[in-house]
């Protein structure tokens, strides 16, 4: 069986991110890999037309988060990744490690922790969206993990390996 390291200690099984097509009798094309498409947004409209100053603070968030990853010596692979509805705000690569980066970014900490806004329905959507993902451009010898980056009045708190799949 095929295994992704999240850590030395801890191994997720290969089924946990990539289920094969119905379509093609379990065979998992794999012809793409290697291959990414350039870094684009995931922005469909311009920011700033918007008028909400929520969306504005989170695509602040989410740019900070962005100068966090470089610096830590990271390659954004991409931003506001989408799946239908669902959307992973970014893609990290630092070697084999790909990291599905959630990002909150909050005035205050009025209401409780970011770190708190993702739910376990948002866990959940976050795997299904990283098993397309992992089926478009994924590589055997990559190593997945789910962090969240939180960001309260411009302060960055970022949790490493914050869930794995299957955890309630």
């Amino acid at each position: 069986m095929r295994t992704f390291h999240c850590n030395s200690a801890f191994r997720i099984p290969h089924s946990a991110f990539l289920r094969p097509r119905r379509h093609n009798f379990g065979y998992v094309d794999r012809g793409r890999i290697g291959r990414f498409a350039s870094v684009r947004s995931g922005i469909r409209t311009d920011p700033s037309q918007w008028t909400d100053e929520r969306h504005r603070r989170g695509i602040a968030g989410e740019e900070q988060a962005i100068r966090y990853l470089l610096s830590r010596g990271c390659t954004i692979v991409a931003h506001r990744f989408r799946v239908g509805h669902t959307e992973i705000d970014l893609i990290a690569r630092q070697g084999d490690l790909v990291t599905f980066v959630e990002v909150k970014t909050r005035r205050g900490r009025a209401f409780g922790s970011p770190l708190e806004a993702v739910t376990g329905a948002k866990r959940r959507e976050l795997v299904k969206a990283a098993r397309v993902w992992v089926d478009r451009f994924g590589r055997p010898p990559d190593i997945y993990r789910f962090d969240c980056i939180a960001i309260v009045d411009g302060k960055l708190e970022h949790l490493a390996d914050a869930f794995r799949p299957g955890w309630r």
